[in-house]
Formats: C-alpha cells, sequence, structure tokens
C-alpha cells in the first residue's frame, strides 16, 4: 500500500522547507489530456448556474452515513471513516429540473445524492433523449470522469429538490495528501462499484443480441 500511495503523490516543500507528500493525480489529469483549462467545468461554476443552496456539513455527513451503512460497498467505510471525510466534500441543495452534470462536458466532480431523485439520460446522435436510470439517494454520478478525466457520458438532471455532497479533483488529491489510507479505500470502492455497473450493463447488452 505505501508503495502505490508513493506513486499518487510527489514531494512538495513547506515554508519552512521540510518536505511533505503533495498529490496532484486528479488535479493534473485532465491537463495531462492537453484539455484546455477553459473547457472544464468546476463544482463552484456548476452551483452558481443550477443556483445550488448551500447545505450544513453536519446535515450532508448524517445523511451520508446513513445511506452508505446500507449500500453492499460503501458500507465498508465505517461512520468514524465517513466523519473524516466530511472535509472533503461540499454539501448543497439543489431545485428541481437542474443539469449537474451535461453530457459530453468536461468537468472535475462527482456527485452523491442524498435525498431526491435524479434522472441519467443520454442523448442519441438523432436528437432522441434515452433515460439510462433514475438515481436514488446513496447513489454515486460523475465518478468515471473523475476517475479517467474523461467526458461526461450523460445528463443528470434532477427531478426533484436534491441534496448532494460533492467531491472535487482537488479534494481527492488532498485526501490522498492528507489521509491517505481513507482514499485508498473510497477509490477502492469506487472503483467496485463502477465494475459492477458495468457488469449490469455489459448483461444487458448481451441478453438484448
Amino acid at each position: 500500500m505505501k508503495g502505490i500511495l508513493g506513486l499518487l503523490s510527489k514531494k512538495s516543500k513547506t515554508a519552512s522547507g521540510e518536505e511533505q507528500a503533495d498529490s496532484l493525480l486528479f488535479t493534473t489529469a485532465f491537463a495531462g489530456l492537453g484539455l484546455d483549462a477553459d473547457l472544464l467545468v468546476p463544482w463552484e461554476a456548476r452551483s452558481v448556474e443550477v443556483g445550488a443552496a448551500k447545505l450544513s456539513a453536519g446535515r450532508g455527513t448524517k445523511l451520508l452515513q446513513g445511506l452508505w451503512a446500507k449500500d453492499k460497498y460503501m458500507r465498508q467505510l465505517d461512520q468514524d471513516a465517513i466523519g473524516r471525510m466530511e472535509r472533503f466534500f461540499e454539501f448543497a441543495t439543489v431545485a428541481a429540473n437542474r443539469d449537474i452534470i451535461r453530457q459530453d462536458e468536461y468537468s472535475n466532480f462527482m456527485v452523491v445524492l442524498l435525498s431526491g431523485s435524479i434522472a441519467v439520460d443520454r442523448v442519441q446522435p438523432w436528437g432522441e433523449r434515452l433515460r439510462l436510470a433514475e438515481a436514488a439517494p446513496g447513489e454515486i454520478l460523475g465518478e468515471m470522469s473523475l476517475l479517467d478525466s474523461g467526458m461526461r457520458f450523460s445528463i443528470c438532471t434532477t427531478l426533484s429538490p436534491c441534496d448532494i455532497a460533492i467531491l472535487s479533483a482537488d479534494a481527492m488529491d488532498e485526501m490522498l495528501t492528507t489521509d491517505p489510507t481513507l482514499a485508498a479505500s473510497f477509490i477502492a470502492l469506487l472503483a467496485r462499484k463502477l465494475s459492477l455497473r458495468l457488469r449490469v450493463v455489459s448483461a444487458r447488452l448481451s441478453d438484448n443480441k
């Protein structure tokens, strides 16, 4: 584990000249692809567009703990671990009919739905808007782009007023630097959930052949 975490970080110096681990894995990933910074949509910009209201960290963390305690994978993070994650998340309330994630854009954040319902749609090349899923509380959206720095695959639209938790690339790097064990566990669980989702999609495609 220590060797892997070493590869995910670089050394920088503090004001006193001491070396410290400083992860840039997620923050610089989009730039590494040659993406123009002006094309990257951060949560700060999207929150203004959708008129998001701030939700208290205490309330958001309590919702997160309750939801992930019931999740097959995320419950491996105990309440203490989720409590430690509070400093890395932003929490917000978003009104209905707001696009918090847009198809084919580049953006450096993922979202955990804490309450309400979110539609996951994809616009087909011929213009039809296809409903892929309706996310329920506890589900994670947008983690693929955070992990691989790729374009968003779908549109995520609030169907009702929603409370959400937002984790940015900057916050992921901060977690890797300040709490690497927690970060490694969280990334592993994200990968497992993503793998499960891909297996379900593959099974559906196989059934349709």
